[in-house]
């Protein structure tokens, strides 16, 4: 406000020629914006038709030299400068509403494959126009004398550009539109699933079709202890495959404790939110080296105590046979000895 009162008292104060000379007014001039397919912004003259400033897509924002052209004319007199000077001490709100211009920027998200609803509306109640410069596809949805509601079809980062003009002045708010696709599914496997202390096994996570790389943290857990924890890099330009792979040593814990796969991908930079998701749990088979040996050992000496029951079965069955044999033997003996005796006995007789 001093700088601007400062301002008008030398519009005030007579020049050269005195009061009643001709006085320079600055005035804005008019501007006429043109978007080119290569996504920049171009600033024109509607009197030269020269451009004045270019604004390019993820670059960085160049501002005209002089925005402000002096004009000769004199509309006012030096009783005329100081009615006006009275009057912008009396409304100082209409001042401050004519020449402050507000831009700012804002960081939006989308998902790959939905659409956006924009706001584009001014800081004055009745700009002279307004619109919104984009690459991609725009759809009017409704509007009002201070706003206008856009539906855009987002499939890649860009940038919007909602314009609008407020008292002579084009006021500018930048959209910078970050497109994604979430974590959906998440795939854990462990190669192999059985394994021995000490001995090595791969933990492998998978995320399908996912972007952008650089906000996806990978997290591998044994329980709830983290094992491994990879936040990927790189840029990609479509949606693909996050594979995270870690070789690690069996331990004798590992068998009472599940594996988990957790996939975070953080938006909160780029205006969104933190996306969460988890795999289904794994379990890991563990066994010691020394439960082989005792195993062998069991099965040995179940081995042999068959062998010996068997062997004894088949004992006792041959000797069984031999003694039958031996007493059916000696009862012939005996019966041939007893009719040999009757016969010679009948022969004496």
């Amino acid at each position: 406000m001093p700088g601007r009162l400062l301002l008008l008292l030398a519009l005030l104060l007579p020049g050269p020629g005195g009061f009643g000379s001709p006085s320079t007014v600055t005035l804005p001039e008019t501007l006429l914006f043109v978007s080119t397919l290569d996504g920049s912004l171009h600033a024109v003259s509607k009197r030269t038709g020269s451009i004045k400033w270019t604004l390019k897509e993820g670059g960085p924002r160049l501002f005209p030299a002089s925005p402000w052209v002096p004009l000769k004319m004199s509309p006012f007199d030096s009783w005329g400068l100081f009615m006006a000077f009275l009057a912008l001490l009396c409304c100082p709100g209409s001042g401050k509403e004519a020449f402050e211009k507000p831009t700012w920027t804002k960081q939006l998200v989308v998902e790959s494959g939905r659409s956006q609803v924009i706001n584009c509306s001014a800081s004055c109640t009745q700009p002279e126009n307004s619109g919104l410069e984009t690459t991609v596809s725009k759809k009017l949805l409704k509007e009002g004398a201070q706003w206008k509601l856009y539906e855009v079809n987002v499939s890649q980062d860009t940038i919007l550009l909602c314009y609008f003009t407020c008292f002579g002045r084009q006021e500018i708010k930048r959209f910078n539109i970050s497109v994604f696709s979430p974590p959906k599914q998440v795939l854990l496997t462990l190669q192999p699933t059985f394994v021995t202390v000490g001995t090595w096994f791969t933990i492998e996570c998978r995320v399908p079709s996912v972007a952008p790389f650089e906000t996806l943290t990978i997290t591998l857990l044994r329980g709830s202890e983290i094992l491994y924890n990879e936040t990927l890099r790189g840029t990609t330009p479509s949606p693909q495959e996050a594979i995270v792979t870690h070789n690690t040593t069996a331990l004798r814990k590992d068998g009472h404790h599940n594996f988990t796969c957790q996939a975070k991908m953080d938006l909160q930079s780029r205006g969104g939110h933190l996306i969460h998701r988890v795999s289904d749990p794994q379990v890991l088979e563990v066994y010691e080296p020394f439960q082989d040996s005792q195993m062998a050992i069991i099965i040995a000496v179940v081995s042999v105590l068959l062998f010996l029951f068997v062997a004894s079965v088949l004992l006792c069955f041959v000797l069984g046979e031999h003694w039958r044999q031996r007493r059916t033997g000696s009862y012939m003996v005996q019966a041939v000895q007893r009719r040999l005796r009757w016969c010679y006995q009948a022969q004496l007789a």
